[in-house]
């Protein structure tokens, strides 16, 4: 309130003393015409941009939240049970695909690994034996149930080594280094994708099972929208259409494509709408929340910020900045359509088209020339 009292009152000295010109006095206004010193500029807080074409009409309004693929987020659980040896992880770190998000330790590892050697050496012997009633079996010599017999130990004791060979592979252990004399007590997790951790739940010596989660990572290269539309607009949604919207935490507009449409209505009655956003940006994070407007028909209008349209005696009016002296500024009529989402569709004579227009300290610039014209 202060500010503007000050403003008023700087434009009101400006406009009723007289002064001779100099480089920190404005010039007075001509006509539709003002023209600002660098001071006046600055202190009224001028902004300016160019009218574009805008969908104003035919819009679906909607609210969702950012969010990830499946296959960009992965829970981290151990597949068998164990302590937490080490861990240097917290929410937030970046880790890499392969890289080693957690060791655990337990007995039973290296009792696995030595069921392994076991079974292996079983199964050597009964391949042999094996082979072995087989010859005898073509020269007659045994009868046809010791033949069997063999085989079945035999295919018995293959199927017990192949399933210990898929734990063991379950827990990052090479079978090739046990038949080489190397047994460990320890298991090293590695991280299935390059992302970021956001919830971990473990802490050294802690005993995990295989049902409990330890840690989430996420991977935020490609996230996308999830819109909730609401049913009675589910008719008028189709592929390929264009969305604008805006996180909660932000003014500036970003785009996205609608790519799937859901197929069941919530208890809310809504759908949920999957959008495409057409440019990554690494700093967004997975569950952020924004409003959204899904282009479903219309044409595109030339339309500005609303705040850059003012009304005065009973007409339209814009600031239209002169492309020779940025200090300058004419008050144009232009013809005012539909306003939506904070812009406004407008009618500008031709050779303003391309013009920068005040969209901020129109009133005030509106004030000026009132207080001329009294």
């Amino acid at each position: 309130m202060k500010r503007l009292i000050y403003i008023l009152a700087l434009i009101s000295v400006a406009c009723s003393k007289p002064a001779e010109p100099t480089q920190q006095a404005a010039t007075a206004p001509t006509d539709n015409q003002v023209v600002l010193t660098r001071e006046q500029y600055q202190l009224l807080g001028i902004e300016t941009a160019s009218a574009e074409l805008r969908q104003l009409s035919g819009a679906i309004r909607a609210n969702g939240m950012l969010d990830v693929p499946p296959q960009n987020l992965v829970t981290i659980s151990a597949p068998l049970g164990g302590f937490v040896k080490h861990t240097e992880l917290l929410q937030g770190m970046k880790v890499k695909r392969g890289q080693v998000v957690v060791v655990l330790e337990h007995p039973d590892y290296i009792q696995m690994q030595q069921d392994y050697l076991d079974s292996k050496s079983k199964l050597e012997f009964q391949e042999l034996e094996y082979k072995r009633q087989q010859e005898l079996a073509t020269e007659n010599v045994n009868a046809l149930k010791a033949l069997q017999q063999s085989k079945s130990m035999y295919m018995s004791t293959l199927a017990q080594v192949a399933g210990l060979k898929a734990k063991l592979k379950l827990i990052s252990i090479d079978p090739a280094d046990i038949e080489k004399g190397i047994i460990r007590n320890t298991i090293s997790i590695p991280s299935p994708i390059s992302g970021y951790v956001t919830q971990i739940n473990i802490n050294i010596g802690m005993h995990v099972n295989p049902t409990e989660v330890m840690m989430k990572i996420v991977d935020t290269e490609h996230l996308h929208a999830e819109a909730q539309v609401f049913e009675k607009d589910l008719m008028q949604l189709a592929i390929g259409q264009h969305v604008r919207l805006r996180l909660s935490n932000e003014q500036k507009e970003r785009y996205a494509t609608v790519y799937l449409i859901g197929k069941e209505i919530t208890p809310e009655r809504t759908v949920r709408v999957h959008c495409h956003l057409s440019a990554e940006d690494k700093s967004l994070i997975p569950g952020m929340y924004f409003s959204a407007i899904i282009e479903t028909s219309g044409q595109k209008l030339l339309a500005v910020p609303a705040d850059a349209v003012v009304s005065y005696a009973g007409k339209f009016f814009v600031f239209a900045q002169a492309k020779e002296d940025k200090n300058k500024f004419a008050m144009v009529e232009v013809g005012k359509g539909i306003s939506e989402d904070g812009f406004t569709a407008l009618t500008l004579p031709a050779d303003y088209e391309q013009r920068q227009l005040v969209t901020k300290g129109t009133y005030a610039l509106l004030g000026m020339l009132k207080n001329k014209e009294d």
